[in-house]
């Protein structure tokens, strides 16, 4: 893979291909194996991603009591007609929702880096693969994209919670489903780019504070942040909008600032959320019980 937005991008434009061919030829050579296997694999990926939303079961709980029902409620003020945000928008929270309960609830999902931050690139992708009538391949092709992104960010800095923060997981998916909702919508290598680095701008210091330590509080609903976050980054870059700052020199400060940041706000349960009273309250009660 890339180690850099930089090269993934003078890649494309010197071998005249799309990104997301040059990130799938990379990715085989890599692995050692044919495009025909790559492709298999990601679709393997897609099909996991659109069964995680079909089977998402509103009565269940995660084995703390603490989330599960969170997806049904958006969907019911959805179909009704009383989201501020719109069908569009309320549809991306609806999937994120669901998708991140179903993962707290030990059901199967697709980690997208990670599976704390599962429901923001599929709820992104998925909704707007039916808003604009596009095809599973199309759909394939966004998911390389998407995966090369999250290359650059590993290589240059982290997909960890516990060593970057939240902005590891939920800013990474972030960016991974801006850049590739900026494909969907027939953007190029410029806007891809520009999208994932105005994402992760803006949830740059996000810090990872599981109350109880479990991917529960306030991980579910980071997913809907995450997704929102990468519509809005997807309309800026279309429309002309560039990050100041050069995108790679932006995933540079993400992991500056992770490595700034306490081993209290890292995943360790400690701090932030986690080391309010009402979170200490709830893992004393989930360790009684």
């Amino acid at each position: 893979m890339f180690d850099s937005f930089a090269q993934m991008k003078e890649t494309a434009e010197i071998q005249k291909k799309p990104l997301w061919k040059v990130i799938q030829e990379s990715d085989c050579m890599e692995e050692g194996i044919s495009t025909e296997e790559s492709y298999e694999k990601v679709r393997v990926i897609y099909e996991a991603m659109k069964e995680s939303v079909l089977e998402y079961d509103p009565c269940l709980k995660s084995s703390s009591g603490l989330v599960g029902d969170e997806g049904a409620k958006i969907e019911e003020r959805r179909k009704s007609g009383k989201l501020l945000s719109g069908d569009l928008i309320g549809l991306v929270m609806e999937r994120a929702l669901k998708i991140a309960d179903s993962n707290a609830c030990m059901k199967r999902i697709a980690a997208a880096p990670t599976a704390g931050s599962c429901g923001v690139v599929p709820s992104v992708l998925l909704t707007v693969q039916e808003k604009l009538n596009l095809s599973d391949d199309k759909l394939i092709e966004a998911l390389y994209i998407s995966a090369g992104i999250g290359g650059v960010i590993a290589a240059r800095a982290s997909l960890a919670g516990a060593e970057g923060g939240c902005q590891a997981e939920i800013g990474s998916a972030s960016a991974m489903a801006a850049g590739s909702c900026v494909w969907l919508c027939g953007g190029e290598s410029e806007e891809i780019i520009h999208a994932c680095a105005l994402a992760v701008k803006g949830l740059l210091g996000l810090v990872c504070d599981p109350v109880a330590g479990l991917v529960e509080i306030p991980c579910v609903k980071r997913n809907v942040i995450g997704a929102v976050n990468a519509i809005t980054s997807c309309d800026m870059a279309m429309a002309g909008i560039r990050s100041v700052i050069e995108p790679d020199q932006v995933i540079d400060a993400m992991r500056s600032v992770g490595h700034c940041l306490p081993t209290s706000l890292r995943e360790t349960g400690e701090g932030g959320l986690a080391g309010t009273p009402s979170g200490q309250e709830i893992r004393r009660k989930i360790r009684e019980n």
